[in-house]
């Protein structure tokens, strides 16, 4: 009868809505995450799906595991962030290093013919008789490798290494970096500290104010250690000895030189102690010269090593984010896909 079929249909309707109300709440239970599918029996145990395998846990959007995921690719990318901030600075420190060497080759070439006549007049001995000054020549910034440290060591030895009868040589330090190592190890040797004179441009002035504190040791002879320039890889420990004028006249061979020369003006021995003064002054002068060629040279190759090494991490670090990213994707993938079996099921 039509009154029936009415009822017949209202029924039908009313089973069809009633379907999918279960949809809908089965789907929330599938957005909630395997606890809530097993609690609506529409997921199993592991025993009992043999057939079926899940490659992954089902992991919900806000739970412990997709918290620890997104911390650790924040954290990845924080290092990688800060990894590349560091590469563009020694990049840039490495292409500002390459200009000051540029620059100070050429002064360091020009004042070698300043202090080679010297050299071939007096020597070049480090084993001096008597009393002696040391004069290290360290740079007062970092980040330049192994200048500095090959200098300390030069003056380490030649602390330890001396002439028979000879007293233990006095420091007179050029550079922060020496003061701080030579200060700490053999403090009651230090005369003369002069620090921040190698921040700034090097001037004949300069070197002739240190000579002058260097002289008032009145000493026999004055060491002066320092890297000397050889190539843009390449520098090597040099001593340079001045000895003073008295050594000089008490030193036949020495004295017989300037016989062969006729002077002019004041007599010998003054021209001896004005000849050494600056001497001393050229040859400090020419040693933070070339310390300071050397110290540009090696910060060049420093900072190369430091870009190559953060290069070498951040690509790390891209692979480790990359991989942690993909494996979240998976993840969500599996959860998708596992729900739309559990809902076909």
């Amino acid at each position: 009868s039509p009154s029936a079929r009415g009822k017949d249909r209202s029924g039908r309707g009313f089973e069809r809505r009633r379907h999918h109300g279960m949809a809908l709440r089965n789907l929330s239970t599938v957005m909630r995450g395997p606890l809530g599918l097993q609690q609506a029996g529409l997921l199993a145990p592991a025993s009992a799906c043999a057939a079926q395998t899940v490659g992954a846990p089902h992991l919900s959007k806000g739970g412990p595991s997709t918290q620890v995921r997104n911390a650790s690719q924040l954290e990845t990318q924080q290092k990688m962030k800060s990894v590349g901030n560091i590469m563009k600075i020694t990049k840039a420190m490495k292409m500002v290093a390459a200009a000051r060497m540029k620059g100070a080759q050429r002064k360091v070439e020009a004042c070698r013919g300043m202090v080679d006549p010297s050299i071939k007049l007096f020597g070049d001995n480090p084993l001096v008789e008597g009393k002696s000054v040391t004069v290290p020549i360290t740079s007062d910034k970092g980040l330049c490798g192994g200048v500095n440290s090959q200098v300390n060591r030069v003056v380490k030895a030649l602390h330890d290494v001396r002439a028979d009868g000879a007293e233990a040589p006095r420091l007179c330090i050029v550079g922060d970096k020496g003061r701080s190592v030579l200060t700490r190890g053999m403090p009651e040797s230090v005369d003369f500290v002069a620090d921040q004179a190698t921040k700034q441009a090097v001037t004949f002035a300069t070197a002739s104010a240190i000579a002058e504190e260097v002289l008032k040791t009145d000493s026999a002879a004055s060491r002066i250690v320092f890297n000397r320039f050889k190539s843009a890889i390449a520098f090597q420990p040099t001593v340079a000895t001045v000895p003073s004028p008295e050594t000089i006249e008490s030193k036949p061979e020495l004295v017989e030189k300037f016989d062969e020369y006729e002077l002019e003006g004041p007599d010998r021995s003054e021209f001896l102690t004005d000849l050494q003064e600056f001497n001393l002054a050229s040859t400090i002068y020419w040693g933070m010269l070339e310390n300071g060629c050397s110290e540009q040279a090696s910060r060049v190759q420093a900072m190369e090593n430091s870009s190559k090494n953060a290069e070498e991490m951040l690509s790390a670090l891209t692979i480790k984010y990359n991989k942690t990213r993909q494996a979240g994707i998976t993840t969500e993938l599996i959860e998708i896909i596992s729900g739309a079996v559990a809902l076909e099921g």
